[in-house]
């Protein structure tokens, strides 16, 4: 098991390096998503302030465009829709299932 310190700074190393969100990082180190924001945001400024400031501005990143993901995940998810269960064609009656 590793020290807070070094959990913090795993964390900062691992969104630096993938790009990753605190979701992704949480699920990759087995943490939650809180203790990873609490890692970047508070702890790993004492640290290692040089690696903190790269963690935080990928994390900026992905705030500033999480709405795009969002919208992106919503229309793949209507556009899989229709594939599942495709209109009725022309004189067919849809059946409830």
């Amino acid at each position: 098991m590793w020290t807070i310190e070094e959990r913090a700074v795993r964390c900062g190393e691992y969104i630096v390096r993938t790009g990753g969100t605190v979701r992704a990082c949480a699920k990759a180190l087995g943490t939650s998503k809180s203790t990873v924001h609490k890692d970047i945001v508070e702890r790993l400024v004492f640290i290692d302030p040089i690696l903190a400031k790269q963690a935080r501005a990928v994390l900026e990143v992905n705030l500033s465009e999480r709405h795009l993901r969002g919208g992106e995940s919503t229309k793949r998810k209507y556009a899989n829709r229709g594939k599942l269960h495709p209109a009725p064609r022309d004189g067919e009656t849809v059946r409830p299932s």
